[in-house]
């Protein structure tokens, strides 16, 4: 009897070790680590109620320009909550919007001195319409006076690129704004080259200026200019900005001589070196913040830029160097009556 309990005891032992057999393992799914996304950028969504800003452009402006001021005007409106719109001309029914907060005009006039009234709660910015005074909801960006601190520039950058320091100016006669702008073109020069001393002995004291009288024909110019190119040896020339005939700049630029001034005429003359010309669009992204303030009846000062620039004169180093005086002319580092 204890045999058979002792063999049915190894059978049962037997049994069980055949039905064995390695646990199944349980395999957990790994735990998803949330990420964080940022949140899109927020961009303004327009509704009928976001205040309006409408640009003003003619509708000839060349592409370029064009492009540039309404990017510009775009570029202040959208991070200042505004809508923006592009007209090619401005009448009474565009104002009765209730939204319209900004009117930024170019030429021709529009009329804007009897429409910026009618609309009292609308700032209106006019950017180089003559014959505008400043007031109430009217601010104005005016054509630049200065005539000095470019006319320093000048003499700094004439100085840098001739031979000799043989520099030049073109002013009107009898004219006291002209006689300050060559004395400070003096001092731009002096700023650069100090006494400027010269290898060869010269009875021309530079820089040197010839007048025009008043009543002479733009078509007469180029006589004056040929004194100082053949007969003083002038290899720079700035021409005061009163006396920058198109035609006579061309024609200098034919007399193989530099040439630097406030405006460039189209086509490029030879030997155009720079332009000193008032930063329209930096003047507006100056008054934008009182526009939108409602803070009007402005004049606008436009600091000045230099542009059109020729790198083969120019080249970098030098209009970096001419970008630093101007930057120190307009903070008031350089006073440009004082060499």
């Amino acid at each position: 009897m204890r045999v058979k309990h002792f063999l049915f005891t190894i059978l049962i032992i037997v049994v069980l070790s055949a039905c064995g057999g390695s646990a199944t393992e349980t395999i957990t799914p790994p735990t998803a680590v949330p990420t964080t996304t940022p949140p899109p950028t927020a961009t303004m969504i327009p509704t009928p109620s976001t205040p309006l800003a409408i640009l003003v452009l003619p509708a000839d402006m060349d592409k370029t320009t064009s492009d540039l001021y309404q990017k510009t005007v775009y570029d202040l409106a959208q991070p200042s909550g505004f809508r923006f719109q592009i007209r090619n001309a401005l009448v009474p029914a565009d104002l009765a919007d209730p939204t319209l907060k900004v009117v930024i005009v170019l030429p021709p006039d529009p009329g804007v001195a009897s429409l910026a009234p009618s609309a009292p709660g609308v700032q209106f910015l006019a950017v180089n319409i003559p014959n505008l005074t400043a007031g109430g909801n009217l601010s104005v960006l005016a054509g630049d006076t200065q005539v000095e601190l470019p006319a320093f520039l000048a003499g700094y950058v004439a100085a840098m690129i001739s031979d000799e320091y043989h520099i030049g100016m073109i002013i009107p006669k009898d004219n006291a704004d002209a006689q300050r702008a060559f004395n400070a073109f003096n001092n731009g020069k002096i700023y650069y080259c100090g006494l400027c001393r010269t290898f060869y002995i010269s009875e021309i004291e530079y820089p040197t200026y010839i007048e025009v009288p008043a009543d002479e024909s733009p078509s007469n110019y180029g006589g004056y200019a040929n004194v100082l190119i053949n007969d003083r040896k002038v290899y720079a020339i700035y021409v005061y900005p009163s006396l920058a005939d198109a035609d006579f700049l061309s024609y200098v630029g034919t007399q193989g001589v530099m040439l630097i001034g406030n405006s460039m005429p189209d086509p490029r003359p030879g030997g155009w070196v720079m332009s000193i010309r008032p930063d329209t669009i930096k003047a507006i992204q100056i008054a934008w913040p009182n526009l939108i303030a409602g803070q009007g009846g402005q004049n606008v000062q436009s600091p000045l830029g230099i542009a059109d620039v020729d790198p083969d004169i120019l080249t970098p180093g030098k209009l970096r160097l001419a970008q630093e005086i101007l930057d120190s002319l307009l903070a008031g580092r350089i006073l440009p009556t004082s060499p």
